[in-house]
């Protein structure tokens, strides 16, 4: 009789769903992700509408697989349009979903994933998987840098430096990075275009000739 109750307890405890606390990480995203997919949804119809009406080829949405956490793979939808960030913005449902997060590794396409899963000549084991281990992200350090220009930030250094450093803060400063960064170039756009910076020569004495100035220097 003992024997029966304790298998029908262990029955019992495997039926119950497993809950986990989320991370700081995914508290973040659901919070965050949320309230941007409710002021962006008015921006986000209005787009969609008018990429329907225009009748683009393919459809207003683009449709592709890409490669989540734990190898999971998922269709991308996105509006088919790059134009106020739309594109990344309606990927939002995504986040909420906890398909993506808002930052992370760009995500992947499964060919993409599997040329990358090619290990590198003396890269350790952790180093190979670590795309599987985090979730892609809306946007991250290899988009907000890969700009500079500097030979250190190729996209894959800078998602794996991010995969091995990554926490709150890190999250906070690239979205920030991110939002700014569209925000002054626009704000370079609307600026008049002023007189452009004075020379030296500007600054000197009127009746001052280059001629003079040769003279002086060939005799000292």
């Amino acid at each position: 009789m003992q024997t029966q109750q304790r298998q029908s307890a262990v029955r019992t405890r495997q039926r119950e769903p497993h809950w986990e606390r989320p991370s700081a990480k995914r508290v973040l995203d659901l919070a965050l992700g949320s309230a941007l997919l409710a002021l962006t949804s008015p921006l986000l119809a209005t787009g969609a509408a008018v990429l329907a009406a225009r009748r683009p080829p393919g459809g207003v949405l683009t449709h592709s697989p890409r490669v989540g956490l734990d190898g999971h793979v998922f269709v991308l939808r996105s509006l088919r349009t790059r134009r106020l960030r739309l594109d990344l913005l309606s990927r939002l449902p995504y986040v909420v979903r906890g398909d993506l997060s808002l930052v992370g590794p760009e995500p992947l396409t499964p060919d993409e994933a599997d040329a990358g899963r090619t290990p590198a000549p003396g890269t350790s084991p952790a180093a190979r998987h670590w795309r599987q281990e985090l979730k892609p992200g809306l946007t991250g350090l290899a988009q907000v840098r890969s700009r500079s220009g500097m030979p250190w930030d190729e996209p894959a250094l800078l998602d794996q430096h991010y995969a091995e450093h990554h926490g709150v803060g890190t999250d906070l400063a690239i979205l920030a990075r991110a939002v700014l960064a569209p925000l002054r170039e626009a704000a370079r756009g609307l600026a008049p275009r002023g007189k452009a910076r004075l020379s030296d020569t500007d600054h000197r004495l009127s009746g001052y000739s280059a001629a003079e100035e040769v003279g002086s220097v060939s005799t000292d």
